[in-house]
């Protein structure tokens, strides 16, 4: 994972070096703050926070660090325009429903009848940008952003993890049994990987989707997509 993100950014930017490109568009990530302190509603820019880099789990975090690093390295020996998108969570149509992203994994319960299974305790706070959204987002920072100027790309509306598979839940027209396996630990803090997108909002672009719409649009694209597909009844 280090290699191919350190690698393939590095491979990229001397292909766009090479085609005399003006500017450079990296999609990095929310992870390169490491854990979002809990008193902290939202991420900024500005935060100092990393991953811990003697933990292997942190190979993705390091590896988007090290890639924005190469941006600004090739930004001021070549003179390239590199945009940073710090990219926190996603939902649309085409996301994976069978991989690590809990709501995927949510609107397929859901689409097999349920239950929507809740591994932890659905405390933790987290934040979808709808895929449309994301689009206009990556167009206007590519060509409006300033150069070597880290932009969070997502949405500010946070919502607890159990909120999330019920707001799911209630996309269906039956009802949908929701299971949380963990019962939430007296006094603990939650968990929050939610971004702060003020200098998103400089250059002009605000997320327009809530959250249950957002959900919505990608269960219904997925009911299409699987009946055209024969694997549910009309």
């Amino acid at each position: 994972m280090l290699d191919t993100i350190v690698e393939g950014t590095r491979h990229t930017l001397d292909f766009a070096v090479h085609c005399k490109a003006k500017k450079f568009l990296l999609t990095s990530s929310g992870a390169v703050y490491g854990k979002q302190p809990p008193e902290m509603t939202h991420i900024p820019e500005d935060y100092c926070g990393a991953p811990d880099s003697t933990d292997p789990n942190s190979a993705y975090g390091e590896g988007k660090r090290a890639a924005e690093l190469l941006c600004a390295l090739y930004a001021k020996k070549y003179g390239i325009e590199t945009k940073i998108a710090r990219c926190f969570a996603f939902v649309g149509p085409y996301l994976p429903l069978d991989i690590h992203y809990a709501i995927g994994n949510f609107i397929r319960d859901g689409l097999n009848g349920g239950p929507i299974q809740v591994n932890g305790d659905g405390t933790p706070y987290r934040s979808y940008l709808y895929a449309a959204d994301l689009a206009i987002w990556l167009w206007t920072i590519l060509f409006k952003g300033e150069s070597c100027r880290p932009y969070n790309v997502g949405s500010e509306e946070s919502i607890t993890v159990t909120a999330l598979a019920h707001t799911v839940a209630g996309c269906f027209e039956k009802p949908i049994e929701v299971k949380i396996a963990k019962s939430p630990q007296p006094g603990k803090q939650a968990e929050r990987y939610v971004p702060a997108t003020g200098r998103a909002a400089s250059l002009g672009i605000t997320s327009t989707i809530a959250i249950k719409q957002t959900v919505s649009k990608t269960v219904g694209f997925n009911r299409g997509m699987n009946i055209a597909i024969g694997q549910l009844p009309l």
